[in-house]
């Protein structure tokens, strides 16, 4: 890629550095975040953002903010690890990655009580790069095992970013994209906009212009039209959180497209790696949905284009039924009429 979204900096005394995702496309820029809490602001401001994204984030926070009581003795240390895990797991709800790195990080550091702070910080270090770079192979086997799905001359509608810039490298749904024009299949992709915050505006177009790939971009309720026009034949999107039938959070909208999607009788495929299942959930019902501050809707980027005092629904997610759903590819292989029976297969 030519750009990073997110990298440590440094050894135990380095940085967080992650590109700037709310000053995009019109700027490329990149911010340091040396505390916990400047990470914690940057996953709420959606400087970084992306499930996968916001795991990493939230692991290497963890290190910035436990630091600062590595002088301790190791009862100090664990105490500082464990507030600063809560702190961070509460700087946003719906995306199951934030909470699955952070209980990572902290099982690891309860595992090094007899060590030194120093040297438990080191390891978690060591811990929150693995994170990432595991991230990275994992997109990379979501890719090769999601563009066999995929057809040459295909239309392909995705909706918000689950690209590179929502994971440590290379994407979630964009890594279908990604593997499948690298092998030659020719594509058109069309992004929609993703209201209100126009992350496929904003992001995927830039994105997959970065690549070379085609992508047309629409406005959200074009889709149906495009669909009726026979111009799409598939539908891949990411996720941030899959429950354990396949009832699947993402960006607000994608249950729309879903409904879209099995009218005009398009397979619509999500891609996830394995860390966005919450088993724990038994169905989409239990996924939290967080809402948003409503001058994201009354306000296009700090122009009011609503009446003062409005009232405004703003959830940031929605979660598709699984029986909306053709497939879940993640980094294992492809779920197929994704059920919990065939969610456990898989994970068995």
């Amino acid at each position: 890629m030519a750009f990073t979204t997110i990298e440590w900096v440094g050894g135990l005394d380095g940085c967080a550095r992650m590109i700037d995702q709310t000053r995009l496309p019109g700027e490329e820029v990149y911010i340091e975040c040396r505390t916990a809490e400047e990470v914690f602001d940057a996953i709420r401001r959606l400087q970084v953002r992306g499930a996968p994204a916001i795991g990493i984030a939230a692991a290497m926070g963890l290190i910035l903010g436990a630091r600062e009581a590595a002088g301790g003795g190791t009862p100090a240390f664990l105490a500082r690890v464990r507030e600063v895990a809560a702190r961070l797991n509460a700087a946003r709800p719906t995306a199951v990655n934030l909470g699955w790195a952070l209980r990572r990080m902290t099982t690891l550091a309860e595992s090094l009580r007899d060590r030194s702070a120093t040297e438990a910080l080191a390891r978690l270090l060591t811990e929150a790069r693995a994170i990432r770079d595991e991230d990275a192979r994992m997109c990379r086997e979501i890719g090769r095992h999601g563009a066999a799905l995929l057809r040459d001359g295909d239309g392909v509608l995705t909706h918000c970013n689950a690209g590179a810039l929502a994971a440590a490298e290379y994407g979630t749904a964009l890594a279908v994209i990604r593997a499948a024009a690298e092998r030659g299949t020719r594509l058109k992709v069309y992004a929609d906009e993703t209201r209100p915050l126009l992350q496929g505006a904003r992001l995927t177009a830039w994105e997959l212009m970065q690549s070379g790939i085609d992508v047309t971009l629409i406005c959200d309720n074009m889709a149906g039209w495009l669909m009726r026009l026979g111009r799409v034949q598939r539908v891949v999107v990411g996720a941030d959180r899959i429950a354990a039938n396949g009832d699947t959070a993402n960006k607000i909208g994608t249950y729309s497209v879903a409904l879209l999607a099995r009218e005009h009788g398009i397979p619509f495929y999500v891609a996830a790696p394995s860390s966005t299942f919450d088993l724990s959930l038994s169905d989409g019902q239990g996924i939290p949905i967080e809402e948003r501050q409503p001058d994201e809707v009354t306000c296009a980027f700090g122009r009011r284009t609503a009446p003062e005092g409005v009232k405004v629904f703003n959830p940031a997610f929605d979660v598709t039924p699984a029986r909306l759903i053709a497939a879940i590819v993640t980094e294992r292989g492809v779920i197929e009429r994704p059920d919990a029976a065939a969610i456990r297969a898989h994970f068995a």
